[in-house]
């Protein structure tokens, strides 16, 4: 028996793209619903997808998401869809708009951050208007964290 969160207990995670933070810079976030398979809403129940390669485009005013690895249903058959397909995102027509003439500029792109089920069952997934880092701004960034680390550290040991 699979174990997840019924209607009303809050959200239950699915997948994360842990690298994102890492590779971007995270400007804004939305939160967009997505059009799926039964196949797919069975898979993601289980927990299987990942989304650490995955990306999001406007096309003909219509946002799709590309890349996100949603594993075939175990119990599928012939009815079991193509892991890798493209799948529509839903977003209102406004925020679509908005998205559009922030992405065109240099740089910038849409990146999931995490899927899950919200509190009614609903798969959502959450994107971000990102900028991509340097090399440089990874280096700076993993620096920080280093840093950050020693000085945890150095306040956990005892004063002699």
């Amino acid at each position: 028996m699979t174990t997840h969160n019924q209607k009303g207990q809050g959200e239950d995670l699915v997948a994360t793209n842990r690298k994102a933070h890492h590779d971007f810079f995270v400007e804004e976030t939305y939160e967009a619903g997505l059009i799926l398979l039964g196949t797919e809403v069975k898979s993601l129940r289980n927990k299987k997808a990942d989304i650490s390669d995955s990306f999001a485009r406007v096309e003909k005013d219509e946002l799709y998401l590309y890349n996100a690895h949603i594993s075939p249903y175990k119990y599928g058959h012939q009815f079991n869809h193509d892991p890798l397909r493209k799948r529509k995102l839903l977003l209102s027509a406004q925020e679509i708009a908005k998205l559009i003439g922030k992405v065109q500029r240099k740089g910038y792109t849409l990146v999931p951050l995490r899927l899950y089920f919200n509190s009614r069952g609903w798969a959502k997934i959450e994107l971000a208007l990102a900028l991509g880092k340097k090399p440089y701004d990874k280096r700076e960034g993993l620096a920080q964290k280093s840093a950050q680390r020693e000085i945890e550290r150095g306040m956990k040991r005892p004063v002699k």
